[in-house]
């Protein structure tokens, strides 16, 4: 059997056990379509929860940005894993214990506003509407190499799969399909880790072969890796970039994920599933077991991709020559055929020299190898993790496997998305504002056509995204960071932030952060020349926009308390509700308002 039908049967069995799932649990009412009518086991949902957080920037983008940016990037796992513990710690419990359906619900309610609720939809929307874009691109390209169609293409299958389950089903179709999805991510994403750390360092455990000996040189593999990209003038894997703004950047930008995560409304929908808030706590605990299996593994893939690819390209080691253009494997010529990835034979000489251009000691060897710049001129980061099998030559079904379970990771996440946008459009704006009296009936419906008109927008800014999945993933968690994090954290723990505060606050942090990434990625609109300029126009400090949230978040909370400070105490009656939310009176049932 060819890799292109096994690649479609793979994926089309999930996907009917996806369409499967959401017709054997279709929502047939509000609370089955926004909380699964809150009766979700802390295992079951600990695991969707997973599929959920775990989305494509996770399964697909992170391992690469890893392998190329070596130690520098750790920010991604260090940020992402302690902002789920955060979560755990400081909110899931408490939201659960207020017993509302959405974020922006809690919101207005515990600052007693409309205004509070409307301004924590708007954050919510945003933030959310970034993070599926970057979903909707790591769905288009797992689709463009595996089924070999355009990334167009894939994005409208993509968009119609989710859109057949998580319209139908809703939070208690999404659930149970998230739990299948985690199944197949996990295992996709494992099975070729072993594979890898068996044939580079003989352990079956991914991460323990990265602090083992790379068999071939006898080297431990991240001394062996370290040697390889340094000969080749690139920073050494293992170590710090050690400049003031780095550093910085590097700190800001953990913190940013970390708030981020904690802030981000799919996630934090998901307990409000459990039946008690004892189970939300069980839940978190679950979750970061199932998302440890997956993230323990990220740093040994990204670090033996690395060094396959180096020896791909240099199989004689950098004193020797490069891969000559017609040994070119298999991957790389199928891979070029999506566009990701490319290369030029800049000096004519039938070979890809891939080195630092930029490396002064490089550019003396280059002079005397008559060679004339880098010549893999593009590698797209979020190829590896799908390529990575056939960098290694595995088996076929390996392949299939991992192309499911990068679909797999994108949908669950995109479908968790696209459940918070819409329920915030029907529950908190149409019912909350525009339509208090609507029947369930009608608010079951209007949840199904804000959800699909969700999917048609995430879609379309999909085919033109802002970066790689997990840099767009980052401008998402910078956005939530700054918004509805310091919103959630004061609504639980301060009784002194009244309603006038918490709407200045939000307002402040999130047109703050928004102006800041338009800025400094050169999206604003120039009239003069009707059109978007590509270069960077500049930054605060040298701060990078995916890390600003943190910056915004600050000013969140500064502004929150300052205005609060300045007005009228907060009724008494709300202090009370805080108070009964925060402190504990055991774990019994929460009390649904």
């Amino acid at each position: 059997m060819d890799q292109y039908t096994l690649n479609l049967l793979v994926v089309g069995a999930t996907f009917a056990l996806y369409i499967g799932i959401a017709i054997w649990a279709r929502a047939g009412s509000t609370s089955e379509f926004y909380a699964a009518s809150r009766g979700v086991h802390p295992v079951t949902n600990g695991m969707a929860t997973a599929a959920d957080w775990m989305s494509a920037a996770s399964f697909i983008s992170m391992a690469g940005l890893l392998a190329f940016g070596g130690y520098g990037a750790s920010s991604f796992l260090m940020g992402w894993t302690g902002g789920y513990v955060l979560l755990a710690l400081l909110l899931a419990p408490y939201l659960r214990k207020f017993g509302k359906f959405t974020v922006p619900e809690f919101i207005g309610d515990r600052f007693y506003s409309p205004t509070a609720r409307m301004v924590a939809v708007i954050c919510l929307i945003v933030a959310s509407v970034t993070y599926v874009i970057g979903q909707m691109t790591g769905v288009g390209v797992a689709f463009s190499r595996f089924l070999e169609v355009e990334v167009s293409t894939g994005l409208f299958i993509g968009a119609a799969v989710v859109f057949m389950y998580a319209v139908l089903g809703g939070m208690k179709g999404i659930t149970y399909t998230q739990v299948a999805q985690y199944v197949v991510l996990i295992t996709a994403y494992t099975i070729p880790a072993i594979f890898i750390s068996l044939q580079l360092t003989g352990n079956p455990i991914p991460g323990l072969g990265l602090f083992g000996d790379h068999t071939a040189s006898g080297q431990p593999l991240l001394e062996r890796l370290d040697q390889v990209v340094q000969d080749l003038g690139f920073a050494a894997y293992t170590v710090q970039d050690g400049t003031p703004s780095a550093v910085i950047n590097m700190t800001l930008f953990t913190f940013s994920l970390m708030i981020g995560t904690a802030g981000l409304p799919h996630v934090i929908i998901r307990f409000f599933t459990v039946p008690r808030v004892a189970d939300a706590r069980w839940s978190a605990g679950w979750a970061l077991v199932f998302i440890a299996l997956l993230y323990l593994t990220a740093p040994a893939v990204g670090a033996m991709a690395r060094l396959n690819i180096m020896d791909t390209l240099w199989p004689n080691g950098v004193q020797g020559e490069a891969m000559a253009i017609e040994e070119a494997p298999d991957w790389m010529e199928t891979w070029a055929t999506t566009g990701l990835l490319g290369w030029e034979d800049k000096n004519g000489d039938g070979r890809i020299q891939y080195y630092n251009d930029a490396n002064a000691d490089m550019q003396a060897v280059a002079a005397e190898r008559g060679w004339q710049g880098n010549e893999l001129t593009n590698f797209n980061r979020d190829i590896l993790v799908l390529a990575n099998p056939e960098i290694a030559q595995l088996p076929g079904w390996v392949i299939a496997l991992v192309a499911a379970g990068g679909l797999a990771a994108a949908l669950s996440t995109a479908a968790g998305l696209l459940l918070a946008i819409s329920s915030a459009i029907s529950h908190d704006l149409i019912k909350g504002q525009l339509n208090p009296g609507i029947s369930e009936k009608g608010e079951l419906l209007a949840a199904r056509i804000s959800m699909a008109v969700a999917i048609g927008v995430a879609t379309y800014l999909g085919l033109n995204p802002p970066g790689f999945a997990a840099q767009t993933v980052a401008l998402a968690f910078g956005l939530a960071a700054a918004s509805i994090f310091p919103a959630l954290m004061m609504g639980i723990f301060s009784t002194r932030i009244n309603n006038k505060g918490a709407v200045a606050g939000m307002l402040a942090g999130l047109v703050f952060t928004l102006v800041y990434i338009f800025l400094h990625k050169g999206w604003f609109f120039i009239p003069d020349t009707n059109s978007f300029p590509d270069t960077i126009s500049g930054s605060l400090l040298g701060i990078q926009s995916t890390a600003i949230g943190s910056v915004g978040a600050l000013i969140n909370f500064a502004v929150a308390y300052f205005v609060s400070n300045a007005t009228e105490d907060t009724p008494q009656e709300i202090k009370d509700l805080v108070e009964s939310v925060r402190i504990p009176r055991g774990a019994g049932a929460a009390v649904d308002h």
